[in-house]
């Protein structure tokens, strides 16, 4: 009889355990209950244009469930939504969000590239962030005095300020970029991250060299060369020429015959080889050129 009642107890409390778990879980939404079906709802809304809806859905989503395993995917498309309708600010915090929180998510690739985007983009725009301060043009200033003095490029202040050339007034407000860029290229990945104070900013596909040959430490930009000539061996190769492998642009590192160029052949990304230097596709080489001035470190890894 005591054998009994002692069964009957530990079934009632695995019972009482097992209903109390599965509440949690409906709740969270593993078994498809509000976290999921907000998801649904707002995803399909996204996907006929409905961004306000969408927008609401997924605020409802991440504010109510924050643990729930639909929480990361919620995140993701909130960012998404979030860009769509030029929020970029918002885009980026959520995306910052989902990688601090979710470190181990399946998403977090796809997330490193819409970060980098919205970065990228604000960076490019007059809105200011926590890497920007106002600067104000004094009498005798030129735009590459000023990107000189404060270790930025002219073609990063002339996006930044939707400048046409490099024209500027004194009293003028200008946007300007304070972010301290480095750089980290992975051999092993081909994968070249672009940090600023030391904290992700992009991550870029590249290529480099094969039989190992790209060289590993850390080094300095040193010259940057638009459309730049191909000096081979008993030839000269002009920019425009298809046969010119530095394409767009060159980036030297002080490390003689190295550095950071664009491509004729974008499908090489993510390959090794190069004969040593770090090849990236045209559009992020031009992109890249644009953010980084003389003198930024550039730090080779295995």
């Amino acid at each position: 009889m005591r054998r009994q009642w002692l069964i009957r107890i530990a079934v009632g409390a695995g019972i009482t355990v097992g209903l109390g778990l599965a509440v949690y879980a409906a709740q969270q939404g593993v078994f498809g209950s509000k976290a999921h079906r907000l998801l649904a709802s707002a995803t399909h809304a996204a996907e006929q244009g409905r961004w306000p809806e969408a927008q609401a859905r997924l605020e409802e989503l991440v504010a109510t469930f924050p643990d729930s395993p639909w929480t990361d995917d919620g995140l993701l498309k909130l960012g998404e939504v979030y860009e769509a309708q030029q929020q970029l600010m918002e885009a980026r915090a959520m995306y910052q969000l989902l990688l601090e929180r979710f470190p181990e998510s399946g998403l977090v690739a796809a997330t490193q590239i819409h970060l980098g985007s919205a970065n990228t983009a604000l960076l490019f725009s007059p809105i200011l962030t926590e890497w920007d301060a106002v600067y104000e043009v004094k009498p005798g200033d030129t735009l590459g005095a000023i990107a000189s003095h404060h270790r930025t490029t002219v073609e990063l202040l002339r996006k930044a300020n939707g400048l046409k050339g490099d024209l500027i007034r004194p009293q003028q407000k200008l946007k300007l970029p304070t972010g301290r860029f480095s750089v980290v290229v992975d051999k092993s990945q081909n994968q070249l991250l672009l940090t600023a104070d030391n904290r992700f900013f992009k991550n870029y596909s590249v290529a480099t060299g094969k039989d190992n040959s790209t060289p590993v430490g850390t080094f300095k930009i040193i010259n940057k060369l638009a459309n730049p000539v191909w000096y081979k061996e008993n030839a000269v190769v002009p920019p425009d020429s298809p046969e010119n492998i530095l394409g767009a642009r060159w980036m030297g590192i002080d490390k003689p015959g190295y550095g950071i160029h664009g491509s004729v052949d974008p499908d090489a990304m993510g390959q090794q080889v190069t004969a040593g230097c770090v090849r990236m596709a045209n559009q992020d080489v031009e992109e890249l050129f644009d953010i980084v001035p003389l003198g930024t470190e550039v730090t080779i890894v295995e």
